[in-house]
């Protein structure tokens, strides 16, 4: 028996120190409730979940920032909405005041409206904005200028091959148009004869008087017209003699030419990107185009408060431009054709932004979707299976308690020498 080693007691009380160091784990997963609490417990899956963790989070910010960029969009809607009740009712007045019932005063009547109404609708561009962000005025985040627009060129028509005629003095003997000023030993009287078709050496001449073509010989410088030369009037043809020839140059056909399209003013913008996901590079980009009275093209010449169509930006009445001038029935048709050009031009910027507020809707629903499935697979590496850990729990607790006990019988045991000594 030996009693400065007792080996049994160290053994049990390795056994009650495991027992209780992986109860104390075992209470730790069931207090927090997740399996892997430091890097220890699974250094792979605590880097795995980690990353996850990462995205669940950014998923969830990216589904926040659609939301906000919807806001954004439906402010901007929103004052469209009523840009576009005010721009009705200027078409209204514009066909009213096309009308000659009305006489100038009361289409003077009619341009004050209009000019309020102008000038309201620079106001709600200048100042309809998200978070401290102009929307409508082409002046906050990223700008992008407008271009004036271009008209268009027409085409040219086709045209059908021609014959010019220019009268250049040739020498005898060159095919073309002769001009005979006496034939008196000729058939057919004075008058300009067509020289055509020939095969080098065979030509007819022809009046066009339906009497036939002539035949024509042209050898030595001599003009021989059916075994005759034409020689009237003291002309004769010798070698060597010019005649008037009216030489007959064709012209080709043309096929015309397409004219060019012309391209519309295209306002300046205002963008904004959107972060609709987790990572770098996944965003999408907000316009908003200058909504204001000029961009939509219902602005008259000249400025100044001294114009009876004055209109002011809005904020501070300033006089920045006039209203469409409807003084008469020609400038009251002309206007209506503008104002409904700048009702197409909103109902074209709301339709876009209605479209990009349904994308974004998607996104969102998309986002929700990839964080619950991303939390899902992070939950099945990080969180703790409460009822089997509860097990482990329990068995930890119950060798604990008997290596506990195992431990205090360990001890008796070297007391068994001191039977000997009695």
């Amino acid at each position: 028996m030996i009693i400065n080693h007792n080996v049994t007691a160290l053994n049990t009380h390795n056994k009650l120190s495991a027992a209780n160091a992986a109860q104390g784990k075992s209470m730790e997963k069931l207090a927090s409730g997740l399996r892997i609490n430091k890097a220890g417990d699974d250094a792979a899956g605590l880097a795995i979940s980690e990353k996850m963790r990462g995205q669940v989070r950014g998923l969830d910010q990216a589904s926040r920032n659609a939301q906000d960029s919807i806001s954004m969009i439906q402010t901007a809607e929103g004052a469209l909405n009523e840009t576009h009740d005010i721009l009705q009712r200027m078409r209204e007045l514009g066909v009213q005041a096309g009308n000659d019932t009305n006489t100038g005063s009361d289409r003077g009547e009619i341009q004050k409206e209009i000019n309020q109404l102008t000038s309201e609708i620079n106001r709600i561009g200048n100042t309809t904005e998200f978070n401290g962000q102009k929307l409508l005025n082409a002046s906050s985040g990223v700008l992008v200028s407008g271009t004036p627009a271009v008209p268009g060129t027409p085409g040219t028509p086709a045209t059908p091959a021609v014959a010019s005629t220019a009268t250049p003095s040739q020498t005898v003997g060159t095919s073309g148009n002769i001009t005979v000023t006496d034939a008196s030993t000729f058939t057919g009287a004075t008058g300009t004869w067509t020289l055509s078709t020939s095969d080098g050496t065979a030509f007819t001449l022809d009046k066009g008087d339906g009497a036939g073509a002539n035949a024509v010989t042209l050898t030595s410088g001599k003009v021989t017209v059916d075994g005759l030369e034409l020689d009237a009037s003291g002309v004769t043809a010798a070698s060597g003699d010019t005649w008037e020839i009216a030489v007959t140059a064709p012209v080709a056909a043309s096929a015309g030419t397409t004219g060019t399209a012309g391209t519309p003013a295209v306002g300046a913008k205002s963008t904004f990107s959107t972060q609709i996901g987790a990572n770098e590079n996944q965003t999408m980009t907000l316009e908003f185009t200058d909504m204001r009275a000029a961009a939509l093209g219902i602005t008259g010449t000249g400025t100044g408060f001294t114009s009876a169509s004055a209109v002011t930006d809005g904020t501070n009445n300033t006089p920045a431009e006039n209203a469409l001038d409807v003084s008469s029935a020609a400038t009251a048709g002309a206007a209506v054709t503008k104002i409904q050009t700048a009702i197409d031009s909103v109902s074209a910027e709301r339709s876009k932004l209605g479209a990009n507020q349904n994308r974004l809707e998607h996104t969102i629903n998309n986002l929700k979707t990839s964080s619950e499935n991303l939390t899902a697979a992070e939950s099945r590496i990080r969180d703790v299976d409460m009822a089997k850990e509860m097990m482990n729990q329990t068995k930890n607790s119950i060798l604990a308690q008997a290596a506990q006990a195992m431990l205090a019988q360990s001890n008796q045991t070297p007391q068994g020498v001191l039977q000997l000594l009695r």
